[in-house]
Formats: structure tokens, sequence, C-alpha cells
């Protein structure tokens, strides 16, 4: 076992294992969470309800961090790891890599979910996919704003949910908060999800993750569903809960750092010793011995660049 193992390993190829991690992390968000709603819908509330979404929900989340936490930082969210970007903690070339897995992992689970509930789905709506309405099956898998919400109004209620789970993730893992351990963390990121779940899953199921709606919502409209998860509301919503969760990620990280992440003292202290060693040893022997024998480590696959913790 170990001789086949050792030949399938990518520890020489760390983007790669990166987007390995982000692709499974994701899948099991999108199947605990869509698996609930599914259940839910299909036993026409007998075997689920809202709270036990936001719970599926959340265990999908701490699963998911759990499994690419060490690896590739656990982001299984487009939205977040575009965050990350722009914070510096993910380089930009990296993005697409991430995303594409995401989406990916995202589109695998739907099929997945689909499979284990096709008789089910069967008998619910005789085999008539809808949107909406008593045997509207859609919404299992994609998200859709109540009759009432405008599409103005569920965007921004997608932007500042977006925004309080980046604000939280910020702060669970900042290293000069109160950081929990990294063990702890994804189970803190998981309850995030729960409560922003309770407190705003009515308007449009608080999506916060376009790899959770877009790949779920794609795999629909080639699963039976036709063009109708596109075009509900003459093609004006599909793209609420792709774009709003990337600006409401931005908006979170933004607020964080500005009320909180760049005002720490010791965050200020260790920006300005970096500063002096880069001037001062950058041409040392020693610089110069250590940055290669690091070089040398990753190289051997012994570090992707990754702290061996959770980094949102």
């Amino acid at each position: 076992m170990d001789r086949y193992s050792s030949k399938l390993s990518l520890r020489k190829y760390p983007l790669l294992r990166e987007c390995f991690a982000e692709f499974l992390g994701t899948f099991l968000l999108v199947t605990f969470g869509d698996g609930s709603v599914a259940q839910a819908v299909l036993s026409r509330g007998a075997n689920g309800d809202q709270n036990t979404v936001a719970w599926s929900f959340g265990v999908g989340i701490t699963t998911g961090v759990l499994v690419s936490g060490s690896v590739s930082g656990g982001h299984i969210n487009p939205a977040v790891s575009l965050a990350m970007v722009c914070l510096g903690r993910l380089p930009l070339k990296k993005f697409p890599f991430y995303a594409l897995a995401q989406y990916l992992g995202g589109l695998v689970a739907s099929l997945f979910i689909y499979l284990v509930y096709t008789d089910a789905l069967d008998n619910f709506d005789d085999g008539d996919r809808k949107v909406g309405g008593p045997s509207g099956t859609a919404g299992i898998w994609a998200t859709y704003p109540q009759p009432y919400v405008s599409i103005g109004n569920g965007f921004g209620d997608q932007i500042f949910g977006t925004a309080l789970l980046v604000i939280c993730v910020l702060a669970i893992t900042d290293k000069f908060n109160s950081r929990p351990s990294s063990g702890l963390a994804p189970f803190l990121v998981g309850y995030v999800v729960v409560g922003i779940a309770m407190a705003f899953g009515l308007n449009a199921a608080f999506a916060i993750n376009p790899a959770r709606d877009l790949a779920p919502r794609i795999f629909t409209a080639c699963a039976g569903w036709g063009s109708k998860p596109f075009s509900f509301r003459s093609h004006e919503w599909f793209w609420v809960p792709v774009v709003a969760p990337h600006l409401g990620a931005l908006t979170g990280a933004a607020v964080y750092e500005l009320c909180v992440g760049i005002h720490w003292p010791e965050r200020y202290r260790e920006d300005q010793l970096a500063s002096a060693d880069d001037n001062s040893s950058s041409t040392s022997p020693g610089y110069q011995h250590q940055q290669a024998t690091k070089m040398d480590a990753m190289g051997r696959g012994t570090s992707n660049g990754n702290d061996c913790e959770v980094r949102l």
C-alpha cells in the first residue's frame, strides 16, 4: 500500500495538492448542506426544517475545513479566496485554480445528491422538474429568493451575509486576536455559518458562497430542469449569488482590517522587524543559506507554503 501511495503522492506538486483539498472540502460542504435541503423538501418537512438545514451546512463547513485547512487554508469558497488574495494571504496566480477546484467540488456533490435522491425526486414531482411552486425542487441545489424579495434586497442580503462570514473568519484566524487552537477553528467557522443561516436565511437562503450556488445551478440546468434555473425572474437572479458574495467578502475583509486588523501594536512591530531584517541581512551568507534550506525543503515536498493550521 505504501508503495502505491508514494507513487500517487502529490508532495512534489503543492498547487495540485491544494486544489484537491479545496475540491474535497467544497464537496463535503455542498453534500451535507444541500443533502439536508433535499431531505427536508422531499419529505415535505417531515424529516427536516430550517434548523436542520442550518446545522447541516455548519457540519459541512466544519468537515470541509478540517479536511482542507492544513493543506490549502480551507477556503472552500471562491469569495473567501478572493478576500485572501486582497489581504496578501493567497497569491493571485493561485486564485483561478482554487476557484475551479471549488466549483468542481460543488458540481460533483450536486451529482451525488441527485443520484441518492432520484427516486424521492420522482415520487415528489412525478418527473416534472420545476423551480418554484408546491412541487418545485430546483431550490434543493441552488438558491432562489422569496417572491417578495427584490433583486436589490437580495443583492444586499448576500453582501451582508458574506461580509459577516469573512469578518468572523478573520477574527477566528487572526494570530494577534484571541485565536483558538487550529483544531477548534473549523468548528467555530461552522458555528458562524449556522448563525448566519438561522438569522439571515429567510430572504434568499444564505448562499454566501458562489461554489455552493452556481455549480449546483449548472448541474440542475443539465439534469432535467432545463433553462429554468437561469431564466428564473427573467434571468435577473442567477448572477446575484455569484457576484454579491465576492463583493461581500471584500467588504468584510476591509471592515475587519480597518476596525481591528491594522491596529495591532504587535503587527506593527512585526512589520518593522521584518523590514529591518530584509534591509540588513538579505545579502548575508546566513540569510542566503536559510532561504536555500527553505527552498530545498519545499522541493522535497516537506512544505507547500501553508502552515499546518487553518489559514482562512
